[in-house]
């Protein structure tokens, strides 16, 4: 393995990754010339049949809040809204969509996933975009450079729907029991964990730094 591996397994809907999405962004850059960097979907809702923002609105107006105070981040109006006036809501989250959207863009720009993931919990999060929608996402198409047209063919493709349940069924090989968590892989079977849940970037930062410099030990001359 040329540079070891980071993993950041998030899902688009997870408050508690938006929260974390600043220090992903800040790793990457931090690391970029140590580690790669992934960015794997965890499929975190898949509901067989379709199921309203409602079941889950009064616990996330609960989250959300204790989100905020631990991470600094804040959540938008817009989303909220559907929170606080759920029974008013067309929302129903589903982790698929955006998953995919996620592969279309690492497809494009594998370098700058981390700020990918962040652009699209800022969508849900902050702007309040449902991204079960295909229009949820035409606004970073500019940004992304992206040929609407070639996007929207990929979004409705069976190929990045395989590819997105392909990083649901990883997340699961991992053993990942919530969002956010962060691995390191060292070797084809060894892996490093180094966040479990929010987690500062200056702890995160020593425990990179720290299977780093194992690695380097292990380095025979």
């Amino acid at each position: 393995m040329e540079k070891p591996l980071l993993i950041y397994c998030y899902d688009a809907y997870c408050g508690w990754c938006y929260g974390f999405s600043k220090v992903m962004m800040s790793i990457e850059k931090k690391f970029e010339n140590q580690l790669n960097i992934e960015v794997l979907s965890g499929g975190m809702i898949l509901p067989e049949k379709p199921v309203h923002i409602s079941v889950s609105a009064d616990f996330i107006d609960k989250a959300y809040k204790i989100v905020e105070e631990s991470t600094g981040i804040k959540f938008g109006h817009d989303y909220l809204w559907h929170i606080k006036n759920p029974n008013d809501s067309d929302w129903y989250p589903n982790s698929e969509k955006p998953a995919i959207a996620l592969c279309i863009f690492k497809s494009y720009y594998p370098e700058r996933v981390a700020e990918i993931a962040a652009d699209l919990q800022f969508a849900l999060h902050f702007e309040g975009r449902d991204l079960t929608d295909n229009e949820a996402y035409r606004h970073l198409l500019d940004k992304y450079s992206i040929n609407p047209e070639i996007f929207y063919d990929k979004l409705n493709s069976e190929e990045y729907k395989e590819m997105a349940h392909y990083e649901f069924s990883l997340v699961k090989q991992l053993k990942v029991e919530g969002y956010p968590t962060v691995f390191i892989q060292t070797k084809e079977s060894t892996f490093h964990m180094v966040a479990r849940g929010y987690t500062d970037e200056a702890a995160i930062i020593e425990r990179i730094q720290r299977v780093l410099e194992e690695m380097k030990k292990d380095v025979k001359p």
